[in-house]
C-alpha cells in the first residue's frame, strides 16, 4: 500500500466518524474542532506520518488535517445554527474522503487524468449514497421514497466535486467539501419528482454523452465533467425536452469546432487543444442556461411564471449555438469586418464578422428554436421566433463586446457569459411582451 493510499484511507476513517452526527452533531463539531487544534501542534510520530501530505512535511505541521477538521466542524455548526440537513453534511464529507481514496487506488493502477477523475467520481458517488442511507436509517426516516433524490444528490455532488478538484489543488479539499455541501443543500430543497429508474437513466445518458465527448476529443476532462453535470441537472430538474435543446448546442458546436480545423488554425481562430473545450468554455456558454433550469425548478416559490425561465433557457442556448457557429464557420473565410465600423480586419480579430458566419449563426439560432417548438407545447411558432431573435441578438452582443472591451478588460469566457445572459434576457423579455408565458 502506497503512502498516498494510506493517507487517503486514514482521512476516510476520520470522515466516517461524522456518521455520529446523525444522533449527536454537537459532539461531532467539538470532536473535529479538537482534532483541528491538536493537528497544528503535532510535528512528528505515527499520526504525523499517517496524515502528512508532502507540503505538510516541508512545513512540519499537519495543515491539511487541520483544514479538513475545521471545515468539518464548521459544517456541523451549520447543521446546528442554520439548518443544513444532517445527511447533506455527512454525505459531503464522506463523498470527499472516499472519493479521494478511490482516486488514489485508481492512480496506482493507471496514473492518468481520466482514470483518477473516474475513480474519484465513482467512489464519491457510492459513498454519498451509502452515507445518506445510513443517516436516514439511524434517524428513522423513510428511505424508499427518497431513493431518487438520494441518487441525484450523490451524482450531482460527485460530479461537482470532481470538477472542482480538477481545477484546484489538494490543499483546497476543505473548500471543495464546503461548496459541495452548500450545493447539495440547494438541490435537496428543490422539488424533484423523478423515479429511481428515471434518475438512473439520466445518469447513464449523461455519462455516455460525457464519455463520447472525451473519446472524440471534443472536450477535455474538465469540460467533460462540466458538460455531464449540466446535462444531468437539466434532465432531472427540467426534463428531456430541455436536455434535447442543450445537447443540440453541444453536438453541433462540437462538430463546427472540428469543421476545417486546419484552415482555422492557419487563420489563427482555431480553438486550442485540437478543439477540445475546457470547463471554463463550457460554463461560459451554459452557466446562464443552468441558472434558468434551477430557477424553473424553484419557480413554485418565485413570483414569475415558470415558462419565463424556459424562454430564458432557450434564448441562452440559441445565443451559444449562434455565436459558436458564427465563429467556427465564419472563421474559415477571409476578409472579416469589424462589426462596429465595418472596416476589414485580420482573421481572428475580436469583433470581426463575415456574412457567412452571420448566416451560420442565424441558422444555428433557428435550429434551437425549431427544436423548442417541436418539443414544447407552450412555445408555438411565435415563441420559436422569439427564441431565434434572442439567439441572433445575443450573437450580436457577443461581437459588439468583442470589438469594444474583450482582450484588455475581459476574456472570451466572460464575453460568452454576458452574451448568453443577454440572449436569455431577450428571450424572456420578448416572450413577456408577446404575452407568451402562461
Amino acid at each position: 500500500m502506497t503512502t498516498s493510499i494510506r493517507r487517503a484511507a486514514a482521512f476516510a476513517v476520520l470522515g466516517t466518524l461524522t456518521l455520529v452526527g446523525s444522533v449527536l452533531v454537537a459532539g461531532v463539531a467539538a470532536l473535529f474542532a479538537a482534532i483541528g487544534a491538536l493537528s497544528l501542534v503535532v510535528d512528528d510520530g505515527v499520526v504525523f506520518d499517517l496524515f502528512a501530505r508532502p507540503s505538510d512535511r516541508s512545513e512540519g505541521r499537519l495543515r491539511g488535517l487541520a483544514a479538513f477538521s475545521f471545515a468539518t466542524a464548521g459544517l456541523a455548526m451549520l447543521v446546528m445554527l442554520v439548518g443544513l440537513p444532517t445527511r447533506v453534511f455527512i454525505a459531503a464529507v464522506c463523498l470527499l474522503v472516499y472519493g479521494n481514496l478511490a482516486e488514489q487506488v485508481a492512480r496506482s493502477w493507471n496514473n492518468t487524468a481520466i482514470t483518477a477523475t473516474t475513480g474519484f467520481t465513482l467512489g464519491g458517488f457510492v459513498a454519498a449514497i451509502v452515507a445518506q442511507i445510513i443517516v436516514l436509517q439511524i434517524s428513522g426516516a423513510p428511505v424508499d421514497s427518497l431513493v431518487p433524490i438520494i441518487i441525484f444528490l450523490a451524482a450531482s455532488g460527485a460530479l461537482f466535486s470532481g470538477l472542482l478538484r480538477s481545477v484546484l489543488f489538494e490543499r483546497d479539499d476543505p473548500l471543495v467539501m464546503f461548496s459541495v455541501a452548500l450545493l447539495l443543500w440547494l438541490f435537496a430543497d428543490l422539488t424533484v419528482t423523478v423515479t429511481p429508474l428515471e434518475v438512473g437513466l439520466a445518469i447513464a445518458i449523461t455519462a455516455g454523452f460525457g464519455y463520447i465527448s472525451w473519446v472524440l476529443d471534443t472536450a477535455s476532462v474538465t469540460g467533460m465533467l462540466t458538460g455531464v453535470l449540466l446535462a444531468l441537472l437539466t434532465i432531472v430538474l427540467g426534463g428531456y425536452p430541455w436536455f434535447a435543446v442543450l445537447i443540440s448546442f453541444f453536438a453541433l458546436g462540437a462538430l463546427s469546432t472540428k469543421f476545417r480545423y486546419e484552415q482555422k488554425r492557419k487563420n489563427g481562430v482555431a480553438e486550442a487543444n485540437e478543439g477540445a473545450r475546457g470547463g471554463g468554455n463550457v460554463l461560459g456558454n451554459a452557466a446562464v442556461a443552468l441558472f434558468a433550469v434551477l430557477a424553473f425548478a424553484a419557480s413554485d416559490r418565485l413570483p414569475v411564471a415558470s415558462t419565463v425561465f424556459l424562454f430564458a433557457f432557450a434564448g441562452s442556448i440559441a445565443t451559444a449555438m449562434s455565436d459558436t457557429l458564427s465563429s467556427e464557420i465564419g472563421g474559415v473565410f477571409d476578409n472579416p469586418r469589424l462589426i462596429t465600423t465595418l472596416r476589414r480586419v485580420e482573421p481572428g480579430t475580436d469583433g470581426g464578422v463575415t456574412w457567412q458566419g452571420e448566416l451560420a449563426g442565424a441558422l444555428g439560432a433557428s435550429v434551437v428554436a425549431l427544436i423548442a417548438v417541436l418539443l414544447f407545447d407552450s412555445i408555438g411558432l411565435l415563441g420559436g421566433g422569439v427564441i431565434a431573435l434572442a439567439g441572433i441578438g445575443g450573437m450580436t452582443v457577443d461581437s459588439l463586446l468583442g470589438a469594444t472591451i474583450e482582450g484588455e478588460k475581459i476574456g472570451n469566457q466572460s464575453v460568452n457569459f454576458l452574451a448568453t445572459l443577454s440572449g436569455a434576457l431577450l428571450g424572456a423579455g420578448l416572450a413577456l411582451l408577446a404575452g407568451l408565458p402562461a
